[in-house]
């Protein structure tokens, strides 16, 4: 368990220093005249913890519960898409007269951790050995 767990946090962390000073940089560089309501390191730390709980408890679900982790991965991804609306409340409740920069800024790094969970996620179901769950 503490393995795949280490596997996704080996790629997770880098990923999310990349991405975040790429990020950054752009905006800073190109779009520093708009005005965003999210900061770039609340959407990371939000990104960063999503995957991060929603993978753990679908290792803890895989581990106890094995045939109902694809319903647990379905599950935690529909929680995930609340919390996102949520999060992202500030900015549709904001008098900004654009928002789509906001909104990209946070959904373009939400699709990428969302590949990186599923490709874990996937890994995590094809494990067909239940000793390979233990």
């Amino acid at each position: 368990m503490i393995k795949k767990i280490s596997k996704l946090l080996m790629v997770l962390l880098p990923l999310t220093f990349v991405l975040y000073f790429c990020q950054e940089f752009i905006l800073s560089n190109f779009f520093n005249h708009l005005e965003f309501k999210l900061t770039t390191i609340s959407i990371y730390f939000f990104h960063f913890f999503t995957v991060i709980v929603s993978y753990v408890l679908l290792v803890i679900v895989n581990k106890y519960f094995f045939p109902q982790t694809g319903y647990a991965f379905l599950a935690f991804g529909i929680i995930k898409m609340g919390l996102s609306v949520y999060f992202l409340m500030p900015v549709i409740q904001s008098n900004l007269a654009d928002k789509v920069p906001d909104v990209l800024s946070f959904f373009i790094p939400f699709f990428l951790y969302l590949f990186l969970e599923t490709i874990f996620s996937v890994t995590l179901l094809n494990s067909s050995n239940l000793n390979d769950n233990q």
